[in-house]
């Protein structure tokens, strides 16, 4: 059979054995089983390191919705079609640590709304009120005789705001026909001492004892206040000699005495006038206040009930 002429020099076919040393057909190191499992090694390797940055950007953005550039909550906040204005806002740091802001206003431009929602997003300026197991109120909330989240009877049923339940506590009541506040240790809106059971309103707490330095904390006790020696972020409304009242939250933790003592050295001294009493509201993620100047949404929790003022 003809073959192709070969070129000059170029070399032969070879024929025969391969050199000692050389192995006919091996296969490339990436064929290798060796290899093949490095490649796998890698490839699982990759897809994890994408799945761990891709929970890295989800709990990024998770952030950026709870906070905004400012520090505070991203939670998009009600219109106030006509803001209230008829109050002073104030914040100052206590010797002891404690960062309190506080609304200062007339007990007659408040009044107790339930919202069943934070605070801070709330369409009312105020502060958070009483105590609350899921959407029933275990405060006193009663406005003009009618519990605040009841069905508008007087009677209003388990949860509505009728009474403090299960303990006789501390309840702060603005009478409207006296024009007198005073905290009273109550458990139903019956026991209330009110010039007119249709004219007043009555917020449940645990009573601060503000003036009876030798008492306050065994009657708080007594009150079956929680958390009192724990730091927690607190709450409470307070008012002075004067009748003017203070919406108080706490920035920080304390316990309930360092709260206390912070109103007494804030708001009580400075020239300003003497504190007659308070009581405590609830606290922690519920401590919550919405104004022109401050937003504290406490823990994002919703409330169901918020002291509000009126204009």
């Amino acid at each position: 059979m003809d073959t192709s002429p070969q070129p000059s020099g170029a070399p032969q076919a070879q024929t025969g054995a391969a050199p000692t040393g050389v192995q006919v057909g091996a296969p490339p190191a990436a064929e290798r089983p060796e290899g093949q499992r490095g490649r796998r090694i890698l490839r699982v390797g990759v897809i994890l390191l994408a799945f761990a940055a891709a929970l890295a950007l989800l709990a990024f953005l998770a952030f950026l919705m709870l906070r905004t550039g400012d520090g505070r909550s991203g939670l998009q906040a009600k219109p106030i079609p006509n803001p209230p204005s008829h109050y002073d806002y104030g914040t100052a740091t206590a010797a002891n640590g404690m960062t309190l802001h506080y609304l200062e206003t007339a007990p007659a431009n408040v009044t107790l709304n339930v919202v069943r929602d934070n605070v801070a997003i709330a369409p009312y300026y105020g502060i958070n009120g009483g105590f609350f197991y899921d959407s029933s109120l275990l405060s006193m909330a009663i406005v003009d005789g009618v519990p605040a989240a009841g069905d508008g009877s007087a009677s209003g049923g388990f949860g509505s705001g009728a009474e403090n339940v299960k303990y006789a506590r501390g309840t702060l009541v603005w009478d409207r026909k006296s024009e007198r506040l005073s905290v009273q240790v109550a458990s139903k809106a019956g026991e209330l001492d009110v010039t007119d059971p249709a004219q007043y309103w009555a917020q449940g707490g645990i009573s601060m004892g503000l003036g009876r330095e030798a008492t306050w904390h065994d009657q708080a006790v007594a009150e079956h206040a929680p958390f009192m020696d724990e730091p927690r972020l607190r709450s409470g409304a307070v008012y002075d000699e004067e009748g003017r009242l203070y919406l108080v939250v706490s920035e920080n933790r304390g316990t309930l005495a360092d709260f206390r003592a912070a109103i007494l050295e804030l708001l009580g001294g400075q020239g300003r006038p003497a504190l007659a009493d308070g009581i405590f509201l609830d606290g922690d993620g519920s401590s919550q206040l919405r104004s022109r100047e401050a937003s504290l949404t406490g823990d994002l929790r919703p409330v169901v009930q918020m002291i509000s003022l009126l204009d």
